[in-house]
This record gives C-alpha cells, structure tokens and sequence, in this order.
C-alpha cells in the first residue's frame, strides 16, 4: 500500500442489525427495575453489547431476533440492513441515528411483554466516527460526505459517507452487514479515506 494511502487509512467494522432501547420500553419488555446484562464492549467507547434479545414483528406477520446494545437512549431505535427490511417486509428510510421522525414502527415482544412500537426503525447512513483530533489530522468536518475506498478482492468504493465528529468517539466507518458483504468484509476491515 502507498504511503500516502496508509496516512488515510481507517478501521472498519460491520453492524449487523441491533436495537437501542429508551428505559419505558425497556420495562415494559423485560420488566420494572430490570438492567441489562452486558455481554462485551463495542469499539464506540461508551456502547455494548448485551446479553438480551428481543423479537421484532410486523404487519405482515414476518419476525426477527435483535440483540440490544446499550446504553439506554432517550427513543427506541431499531437498525436493520435493506436486506433485512426486505426479510420483514417493510422498507425504512436511510437515515441518520436519532432522527426517527416519520419512520416505520413495529411490534417488538420480549420475556415480560410486548409494545408496539409507532415509530423508530431506520436504514443506518452509513457513517465515520471519530474525534476532533482525529478529524483535524484527517481534515474531516462534521456532518459532510466523504468517500471512502476498500481495497482486496471485494474492492469497492462507497459515497456519501457522513461524518460524526464527537468529543468521545474513536475513528471506524460503520457499515450494515449488506454494505460489509459488498466489500467482503465480515466483522472488521480497513478502508482509505478519498
């Protein structure tokens, strides 16, 4: 790899679908007073991974596990691959995290009972963390568009990669498990920032 290419190099890793969860539908699925028990830390630091799973179900009488990932948020989002939106016949905007407006609902059933949920399912844009440090050094900004390049058998380029600069973040593009399919990459992956 060219040295100037290893200068803009970025880990990557893939996000197979999951849900976030807000403390009142929380309760209502696992019960009062119930905390989540992590499983392992994420790379984002802050996130994890619990040991819960919930089912999502549709209209259209088609479900799916979710593993939940903490912490708590202040709305219930779900992330789902195109391919598993197809999977429950639905078809969710591609939309930044948190901007649930407008976005299609589901019925999610856990242990202790079931909601449904009006709204909150999205196709996560696919997205670069990192720090101000991090984005000085990259010359990234702040909820721009970037490209980002995979090399390897699965060579592919992808556009329109936002940017989320954040006090407490650590650099990786995130991508759903189709996009990491696209690029062959299965869990982790380097990519080159164009």
């Amino acid at each position: 790899m060219k040295e100037e290419n290893l200068k803009k190099e970025i880990p990557i890793e893939v996000s197979a679908r999951h849900i976030h969860l807000c403390q009142k539908d929380m309760e209502a699925l696992f019960g009062k007073g119930y905390k989540l028990k992590k499983l392992r830390d994420l790379f984002q630091p802050g996130d994890f991974a619990v040991k819960e799973i919930l089912e999502i179900k549709t209209n259209s009488g088609k479900s799916l596990n979710l593993r939940v990932v903490g912490p708590i948020r202040k709305e219930t989002q779900i992330e789902l691959s195109k391919t598993d939106a197809i999977l429950l016949g639905m078809n969710p905007p591609i939309r930044d995290s948190e901007d649930l407006k407008g976005t299609p609902g589901a019925i999610l059933i856990g242990p202790k009972g079931k909601i449904r949920l009006k709204q909150g399912i999205i196709n996560a844009w696919r997205h670069i963390h990192c720090n101000f440090k991090e984005a000085k050094k990259f010359g990234l900004k702040n909820k721009t568009l970037i490209s980002v390049k995979v090399n390897g058998l699965g060579s592919i380029t992808f556009h329109n990669v936002k940017v989320r600069v954040e006090k407490k973040s650590r650099l990786c593009l995130h991508l759903d498990t189709d996009e990491g399919n696209a690029a062959n990459i299965v869990k982790k992956g380097k990519g080159i920032i164009l």
